[in-house]
């Protein structure tokens, strides 16, 4: 898991054997799309294989698959990557599939 200096508390502090939602949506996500980027790698490393996770990103930076996409298929060898919708606050909601699914 990626260390946090930023003092923002972490989307998950331990694996998930199940699928779940990690938000991304606060106010210091607004602010800094590296964090949306680092918190969700951390996300989908903690996500066990055969399960999903929804990463829902702030909608100030736009469609995740312009920014985060490529960074989370450049990390993880096995996930398949699903846009599922746009939130009714304006975020998006991309549902990452890890291993086995």
């Amino acid at each position: 898991m990626t260390e946090d200096v930023s003092g923002v508390d972490p989307v998950t502090r331990s694996e998930h054997d199940a699928s779940w939602s990690a938000n991304l949506e606060g106010p210091e996500h607004a602010m800094d799309r590296d964090l949306i980027v680092e918190q969700s790698k951390d996300a989908v490393a903690e996500t066990a294989a055969g399960y999903h996770v929804n990463l829902v990103t702030h909608g100030d930076h736009g469609h995740p698959e312009t920014y985060l996409w490529d960074e989370l298929e450049a990390t993880f060898d096995d996930i398949r990557l699903e846009y599922v919708d746009r939130c009714g606050c304006g975020g998006h909601v991309t549902r990452v599939h890890v291993g086995g699914d």
